[in-house]
Parts: C-alpha cells; sequence; structure tokens
C-alpha cells in the first residue's frame, strides 16, 4: 500500500494543550523512537528478559510489533496530531495481513513471523532473574481481539478524511466477518494466558468493535457490505457481554463469557472502546469492583490475581501501569474528575529522570518492573492526559 511522505519530520506537530504536557510531549517522543522508520511498525519495547518479579520467571522478549500495542500506539499519537505514524503502521500491517492472509497477533520488524521461543541457560537477567528468553511463544497463540483492533483504526483514520479504497475495503471486510465468525471461540485473550483458551469478555468486545465500527465505516463511506448484519451482532455481542459476563455476588463484569472468572482490568477499557457506556451501571459497578479488588494502593491497579484468574505461569507480578491510567480515564468519563486527576497525577510523578515509564510498578517499593520503555504506559499517559484535557475544557475534542 501506498505510504505519505514525510516520515521523518520532528515531533513538532504534536498538538496537545493540557496536564502534564511535557510528559504527553516526552511520552510522544518515545512512542516515535519504538516506530521503525522504514516501514510503520510499532514494538513493544526494546528490551527483553525484565523481570515482572525480580527472581521470578515472568521475563519476556517484547521487541517485536503486537497488533494490538502498535494499534494502541497509533491511536494515542493520531489523539495529538501525529497522523503520519498512524498511516505507516495500518499500512504495514495490512500489508502484513495480506501476505499471510491471516492476522498474526505479532510480527518481527520485517513483517514476518517472530522467532520460536527459545531460553538461554547459560545466562542470568536483571538482578540473577531468570529464564532469559529469545522470541515470544503467544505469536502462536489465538488472540481475537486484533480484528476490533485493526477495524477501528482504520475507522478512525478514514474519519481523519483518508480515503478507504476498493482493496483496502475488501482486506477490512475479511477482518469485519472473521469477528463475527469467532467472537464465541476460546483465545488466550489480551494478557496472553498460558493456559487453555477462555471465551474472553475483552476478546468479544473487540469483535463488536469490528462489527460496529465495520457498519459505520461503510454507512458512512457508502462501501458495500452487510451492514444491518454487522450491526445485529454487533448488538448481540453487547447483550452477552452485559448478561454472560456479569457475575451477581460480584457485583461486576468478569473476565470471560459465564460470569463465574475473576475480575479483569482490561474491561476498564470498554467505555473506551464504546462497547458501553461509562455510566452503565454495570460499568460503575465494575469500575468500583476493580479500583476495590485488584487495587495495589497508591493508585496501582493489578491486571487479574493469578490465584483468582490461573494464568498458567509461576509466581507473581507487579502493578500494571496502564491499567491505572484506564482507571483514569473512566473515573474522568463518570464525573469524578478531582479523583481522576489526582490518580494522573501521582502515575506521572513515577516516571525517572528521563520522562520514561516501564510496564509495571512494584507497590511495596515503587520500584520499575517489566520491559523498559513500555509502549503500553506511555500510551496511556498521552491517552489520560488528552481525556482530562477535553473533560476539562483545555482542548477540543
Amino acid at each position: 500500500m501506498r505510504r505519505p511522505a514525510g516520515r521523518g519530520r520532528a515531533t513538532r506537530e504534536i498538538a496537545y494543550h493540557g496536564p502534564q504536557a511535557a510528559l504527553v510531549r516526552r511520552s510522544a517522543i518515545t512512542l516515535k523512537m519504538l516506530d521503525h522508520f522504514q516501514n510503520g511498525a510499532i514494538v513493544a519495547a526494546p528490551t527483553s528478559s525484565l523481570p515482572e518479579a525480580v527472581g521470578g520467571s515472568r521475563n519476556w522478549d517484547y521487541r517485536y510489533t503486537w497488533v494490538r500495542d502498535a494499534a494502541f500506539s497509533v491511536h494515542a499519537l493520531r489523539r495529538i496530531g501525529m497522523t503520519t505514524e498512524a498511516w505507516g503502521f495500518l499500512a504495514w500491517t495490512l500489508d502484513a495481513v495480506e501476505r499471510d492472509n491471516e492476522v498474526r497477533v505479532m510480527y518481527d520488524l520485517a513483517g514476518g513471523a517472530p522467532p520460536r521461543e527459545q531460553i538461554d541457560a547459560d545466562l542470568q537477567g536483571y538482578r540473577g532473574s531468570r529464564p532469559v528468553r529469545f522470541g515470544n511463544a503467544a505469536a502462536d497463540q489465538r488472540q481475537n481481539d486484533v480484528y476490533g483492533e485493526l477495524v477501528d483504526f482504520a475507522y478512525l483514520w478514514s474519519r481523519g478524511g483518508e480515503v478507504v479504497s476498493p482493496e483496502l475495503w475488501a482486506r477490512l471486510v475479511r477482518l469485519i466477518e472473521s469477528a463475527r465468525r469467532v467472537w464465541r471461540s476460546p483465545d488466550h485473550g489480551i494478557w496472553e494466558v498460558r493456559t487453555a483458551g477462555r471465551t474472553f469478555t475483552y476478546s468479544a468486545a473487540l469483535c463488536q468493535v469490528a462489527l460496529d465500527r465495520g457498519a459505520l465505516l461503510a454507512e458512512r463511506c457508502r462501501l458495500p457490505g452487510d451492514i444491518a448484519g454487522w450491526r445485529r451482532e454487533a448488538d448481540r455481542i453487547r447483550e452477552a457481554i452485559l448478561a454472560d459476563a456479569w457475575n451477581e455476588g460480584q457485583s461486576a463484569l468478569t473476565e470471560h463469557l459465564g460470569g463465574d472468572g475473576g475480575l479483569d482490568a482490561s474491561l476498564l477499557t470498554l467505555p473506551l472502546r464504546r462497547v458501553l457506556p461509562a455510566d452503565h451501571p454495570r460499568m460503575l459497578a465494575t469500575t468500583a469492583a476493580i479500583s476495590a479488588r485488584l487495587g495495589a494502593g497508591n493508585g496501582l491497579v493489578y491486571r487479574y490475581l493469578p490465584e483468582v484468574s490461573p494464568d498458567g505461569l509461576p509466581g507473581h507480578e507487579g502493578a500494571f501501569l496502564l491499567c491505572s491510567f484506564w482507571l483514569v480515564e473512566n473515573l474522568s468519563l463518570q464525573g469524578s474528575l478531582d479523583e481522576a486527576e489526582a490518580l494522573f497525577e501521582s502515575l506521572c510523578a513515577r516516571v525517572n529522570p528521563l520522562g520514561l515509564l516501564p510496564e509495571q510498578i512494584d507497590p511495596a517499593s515503587g520500584a520499575f518492573l517489566g520491559n523498559f520503555p513500555q509502549a503500553f504506559s506511555h500510551v496511556g499517559l498521552i491517552a489520560s492526559g488528552v481525556r482530562l484535557a477535553r473533560t476539562r475544557g483545555y482542548q477540543r475534542p
């Protein structure tokens, strides 16, 4: 696909006027530095095997492009005016999809399959943490949210005035139809569990996004497709989430359809992706439950509790920074602006002297954990800043 000129321009076009402007700009620069200049690929982090708990075995190689992580990155960049990076990613990913005739979970920088995960028994990692890994076994997983990530991104990209060519639309229709087909199929979810697959609520929700945005895109751009059918299926998924993921005893939506799973902080994204309104009673209850029962103290949030939601891995991990930033956005949308701003400021205070953030934080010590710098965390900082700025009227929606 044709890419626009000017991928090497500086970040002078950043358009942001809101809280922590210097750190938002620094986060944008960090994401830009994770963007492979030649083709648009965006790596999740430039490091491997930095542990999620010192001495533990949850050490992963993040030097690849996850469709999900990169989509989050370009969403954030687009919101502050960096649209060329957004187009570069869409073109690169759809080219890779065309070559394979399917969507992979992740790619190497050349758009191919990452190497198989291997452990180097002769190396010891950071502060003696083992094992040291090369490659990532998540590349072989099924993660059904990828369809929604791409279709949602293409929809937002088109709203910026870009033309959806017949060739591009044919590729997107295949993704939309895949979402319609698989949304009740088990997968390994956004957190890439290493247990048997389940029908994760987040994955079903992103299939809903694929169908909803596909219908909107076809209608707005007068493109051919089963608009009515896509809308019916999107409504069906939304109803299934509200009914089947709800657990009355926990007063919350839970990690997978069936309602018998644990809490999952990824469900904080449902209002952010317009699957459910932020003020829906079940979303309000879920936000409160996640804050109370996944809260690690001082505004930090665990993504889930492995003892309640087994992930097939030993040991434990730190609090996941992106989840705290999602909480900022939910509080803002629910009208708790003072609380949202206080949480945002506390999270921004955790950056190192260079303005960089890791994947996770040790709640007890405040130490950085996981790969570093982490695109997800900087995405969260940008998105939360933009949300607060718009809510407080610093900049236009």
